[in-house]
């Protein structure tokens, strides 16, 4: 092993990170080091000494209201070392008093209402008759009550997160301490807790905004630092080995990431492409097939993988714009690429699919939904015989999705009567099952609200264990058409409307025609 795999190694090992990461560069064969096996969650927990609570707030109070430049630097260094030394329960404690006490002054908001309120525009004929200068004194009372309600509506909480943007480090700070909020609210709703976190996701958005960002061509060059981020939060299809590292930043693929000057050697968000004669049908042959083709034969750019490093970011939408430069870049780079799609998982089709099987179980015939058309049923029926006794096809397709260790997956058979309605309700689930008018998929909504169409389902394109617990195996194709990437995104965000290929829309009319 030369020195630079030894350093992503030994680096990604010693340093703090998620458990599916910590697991994956286990498995490197790495000798293991003293207390390796103790994992902080926090970026700083491990080196910080333990700081009472009292003192973390009396930093973060003086963080908020000192002007004194070198001691506000000194006040603000000293709260984000303190934060991180504190227990979770203590950190929620903390954003709490944040959330709570250093929120706007509702009592001078409405009192400044009442003033707005009290006010009288001209109207009339005296209005009509005003000169431009008598309009303007008219107006300078609106005009300065409208003033103090911008600034009373903004909450104490805003000159903390102003003043940690510009801190060195500030902003990774603001990222992570986003990340801890979004995890207390999903134990509990507070609603105080609810508009802070609304307010940062705001300033978060404006500071990270596309022409604040660096788009970078991650290679095998770059130092061991960023490559083991790579490593650590590639969360789509998990790197094995260096030689698997190495195999994505060669000939024939592309990886991009978003930088930001303020964190430096750290990409927010990256993105790995194949360079392909056509577009994928399994991961097998994006990740596994060797050797690549030319690049020069390639005509498809397939987005394999997109995967964020900073859960505070989480509902801020970097990905939109990084696909979108991407493009733009691969195009400039290489004229003769015509095609960009994806091949993506499908994460909530197994689990969408299960509860309507057992969802079908505990009805009553009156009100049961038949998933499976009648030679559909019948033939899962036949070929599972050794599997299952039952006659009822949605009891024996339930049976067979939940079997241990995917034993379906083993017999041919099984396999080819699985097919035709795990397909047609896979469709079904991509293009009619929606949560607020837009698509129930986490994956699908992402990429259609990006101006994405659904271009074709592919069956057993995953078998990892993940592939199969998530989606059966099924990977879905999107496909972005340059030129219509912005209507396509208008027509899905105004009303909902999924653009998708023959291929994938034939699956659910077939059905349709059928029960006409």
């Amino acid at each position: 092993m030369n020195k630079k795999g030894l350093a992503i190694l030994m680096r990604t090992k010693m340093r703090p990170l998620p458990p599916a990461a910590i697991k994956r560069v286990n498995q490197m064969e790495v000798p293991p080091q003293e207390n390796s096996n103790v994992v902080s969650s926090t970026p700083n927990a491990s080196i910080n000494p333990p700081r009472d609570f009292e003192q973390v707030r009396d930093s973060m109070h003086s963080a908020i209201l000192m002007n004194k430049t070198e001691i506000l630097d000194a006040a603000l260094s000293e709260f984000c070392e303190g934060y991180f030394s504190l227990s979770k329960e203590n950190r929620r404690k903390l954003v709490l008093t944040l959330a709570r006490e250093y929120d706007l002054d509702r009592i001078q908001v409405r009192e400044l209402m009442k003033q707005y309120l009290g006010l009288e525009l001209p109207i009339g004929e005296k209005a009509q008759h005003s000169s431009g200068q008598q309009e303007e004194l008219s107006l300078s009372a609106f005009y300065r009550i409208e003033r103090n309600l911008r600034h009373a509506l903004k909450p104490n909480y805003e000159v903390l997160f102003e003043r940690l943007n510009t801190h060195p480090g500030g902003l990774k700070f603001l990222s992570d301490i986003r990340a801890d909020i979004l995890s207390f609210l999903a134990e509990e709703n507070f609603p105080s807790l609810r508009a802070l976190d609304s307010y940062l996701k705001e300033k978060l958005g404006t500071w990270l905004s596309p022409a604040n960002l660096e788009l970078h061509n991650i290679t095998w060059d770059d130092p061991a630092s960023l490559l083991e981020k790579i490593v650590a939060y590639e969360a789509v299809h998990p790197i094995s080995s260096l030689l698997d590292l190495k195999r994505r930043l060669g000939v024939g693929r592309r990886c991009f990431g978003y930088l930001h000057p303020a964190i430096p050697g750290e990409p927010l968000i990256f993105i790995e492409v194949a360079l392909m004669k056509d577009v994928a049908e399994t991961i097998q042959e994006v990740l596994w097939d060797d050797p690549p083709i030319p690049e020069c034969e390639a005509t498809c750019a397939l987005f394999y993988s997109i995967s964020s490093t900073q859960p505070g970011l989480s509902g801020i939408n970097l990905g939109k714009f990084l696909i979108k430069r991407v493009i733009d870049v691969v195009k400039k780079d290489m004229p003769i690429i015509s095609t960009f799609a994806t091949l993506s998982p499908i994460p909530g089709y197994m689990q969408w699919l299960l509860s309507k099987l057992a969802s079908a179980e505990i009805s009553g015939p009156t009100f049961r939904e038949n998933l499976l058309k009648q030679e559909e049923e019948g033939a899962l029926v036949d070929a599972a015989v050794e599997f299952s006794s039952s006659k009822n096809g949605m009891e024996v397709m339930k049976y067979l999705l939940t079997s241990t260790n995917y034993e379906w997956t083993k017999s041919a058979k099984i396999i080819s009567v699985l097919r035709p309605p795990m397909m047609r309700l896979c469709a079904r689930y991509l293009l009619q099952e929606k949560k607020r008018g837009k698509a129930l998929d986490s994956v699908a909504n992402f990429h259609l609200q990006n101006g994405a169409m659904i271009g074709r389902l592919n069956w057993m394109a995953d078998r990892s264990e993940k592939g199969l617990t998530q989606s059966g195996g099924i990977m879905v194709n999107y496909i972005y058409r340059v030129e219509n990437i912005e209507e396509n995104a208008q027509s899905y965000y105004s009303k909902g409307h999924i653009h998708a290929t023959s291929d994938v829309s034939c699956f659910v009319e077939d059905h349709e025609q059928t029960r006409d």
